[in-house]
């Protein structure tokens, strides 16, 4: 999207919904930034289906952070998105409609296959921001054997998202983990 289209949806967008405006700035000046720069992609990129690509995407962006790279958007004539991808920090992963490659969301399969670890500078701000947002957590903050606190959350359709903070170094001599304990 160019930086005067962004500047458009950020104006339509701060009329009806608390936080789009400082939600638009990110992304209007990190589109400035960026405007014509070939990104490096990462060597390995998760692919997640959705039923809602468009809502997925907003979702995600509001409660979690990502940014949308408007210029990986594939949509139809109706407008239907078919295709995203999303930014955080120097990771990136792709939210498209369900049944390519026979992936569906937990949404229409009624379980979960995965979860997507993302490491944030500061993991309890984030949590809040999740919580502000809506989305339903799944296991609230704790401090993990390994020197990571952490917590996991639902998205809208039910993808499950751990998110990581390095607050410690724990020798591997320590680590303390038990078979018989919870999903870590």
């Amino acid at each position: 999207m160019k930086a005067l289209d962004a500047l458009k949806q950020l104006r339509r967008e701060a009329a009806f919904a608390d936080g789009a405006l400082a939600r638009g700035k990110e992304r209007l000046m990190a589109e400035i930034e960026t405007a014509g720069a070939p990104r490096p992609r990462p060597t390995i990129v998760p692919q997640v289906p959705y039923r809602d690509v468009r809502a997925a995407i907003d979702f995600l962006e509001r409660a979690f952070g990502f940014r949308e790279d408007r210029g990986a958007r594939v949509e139809d004539e109706r407008g239907v998105v078919g295709h995203a991808m999303l930014v955080f920090g120097d990771g990136l992963v792709g939210v498209g409609g369900q049944g390519g490659h026979g992936a569906v969301s937990p949404k229409s399969s009624g379980m979960e296959s995965q979860y997507l670890s993302v490491y944030v500078p500061d993991v309890d701000a984030h949590y809040e921001r999740a919580l502000a947002a809506g989305a339903r957590i799944a296991r609230g903050l704790r401090d993990q054997f390994w020197g990571d606190r952490t917590y996991e959350a639902f998205d809208l359709e039910g993808h499950r998202w751990r998110f990581h903070q390095r607050v410690r170094e724990v020798p591997r001599e320590q680590w303390k983990w038990s078979a018989d304990e919870p999903n870590e």
